[in-house]
């Protein structure tokens, strides 16, 4: 086996431009991990917040970006159990997805869903863990509850409101676009807003007749924060997962105490190895199912190259996709 991989490097903390590949050490694996030939990596806005040097890997992980992918297995830890040589799988990894090897521990791992390509297959791990862990285990939703993300032609968001509506609730998203409207409304969503053109303020209130929602996925933060608490329902749960329009809040919190809200919020990658496996098997048991069944599908917007990740990036950037960007490592 080769020593030597090309990988992508960040050569200093900055634009696009700073992305470099380079042939870098095949890593070796821990007992407890499984070496893959990387077919496919999702690019998330954590990479462009590690790219500008805001979200170091955790202490351990691998300094190159990437944090899920998609491959075949070509060796395995001894401490392992339940995949083989040859599988192909998909999976989350605390770092290192944008390279033509990568580890991971076998209990980050799921098994390609049937009939899915590998670029949709790397797709999938970070959105789905991210959505199952806050959605779900944290915000508690529950059918026939009212939910509503932000961003909805994001990969967190085109993830959340299929695992939502599949799991029986009312769905409300906000986009930047009528076209992007148009694709949240196709892909299952009740109301679909365009925060442009509307308050979403208001045309929550309009649509729940007053009562507002149950659970609220943000990813924005901000100058939101003010109509988030505005939106919410008696008893309702805002999570938080990224401050896109920043960390400082200006807001009344009068009704966190007045309708007895929950506040709060979480990141996936510095979690420890058995919350991650516990969701893996959430997953694995409840939603790869209905993935098979054809209920929830991935959702693609562009493809690249592993050499052109900085073109993805500058993709990213722009705010124009609709589903998740993938690089393309090997055939």
């Amino acid at each position: 086996m080769t020593k030597l991989m090309t990988a992508i490097e960040i050569t200093s903390f900055g634009a696009p431009d700073v992305l470099k590949p380079r042939q870098l050490p095949v890593p070796r694996i821990n007992d407890d991990e499984l070496l893959i030939k990387v077919a496919a990596a999702g690019v998330n806005r954590p990479d462009i917040m590690q790219r500008s040097g805001m979200y170091p890997p955790p202490k351990g992980a691998s300094e190159i970006p990437g944090l899920e992918i998609s491959g075949e297995i070509i060796e395995i830890g001894k401490n392992t159990s339940g995949w083989s040589v040859g599988d192909k799988i998909c999976g989350l990894v605390a770092g290192g997805g944008y390279a033509e090897y990568c580890t991971i521990l076998a209990t980050h791992c799921l098994p390609v869903p049937k009939g899915m390509s590998m670029e949709e297959a790397a797709s999938l791990p970070e959105t789905f863990f991210t959505v199952w862990s806050n959605v779900f285990d944290r915000g508690a939703l529950k059918p026939g509850e009212t939910f509503m993300v932000h961003g909805g032609t994001s990969g967190i968001g085109t993830a959340a409101i299929q695992l939502a509506k599949a799991f029986g609730a009312t769905v409300i998203t906000t986009s930047g676009s009528d076209e992007k409207v148009d694709f949240c409304t196709d892909l299952g969503a009740d109301l679909s807003i365009n925060y442009k053109t509307q308050d979403f303020a208001e045309e929550v209130k309009s649509f729940t007749n007053g009562k507002g929602v149950n659970v609220l996925l943000d990813m924005i933060a901000g100058d939101y924060m003010k109509r988030n608490f505005m939106v919410m329902a008696v008893e309702g749960r805002i999570v938080m997962i990224a401050v896109q329009r920043g960390p400082k809040v200006k807001a009344n919190i009068l009704p966190i105490m007045l309708k007895r809200l929950t506040f709060t919020g979480s990141t996936l990658r510095g979690r420890g190895a058995e919350f991650k496996a516990a969701i893996t098997e959430n997953l694995k048991t409840q939603v790869w199912p209905l993935i098979e069944q054809g209920k929830i599908k991935p959702v693609m917007s562009k493809v690249f190259a592993l050499k052109d990740a900085a073109d993805a990036h500058r993709y990213l950037d722009s705010g124009k996709n609709m589903g998740k960007i993938v690089l393309k490592v090997s055939i």
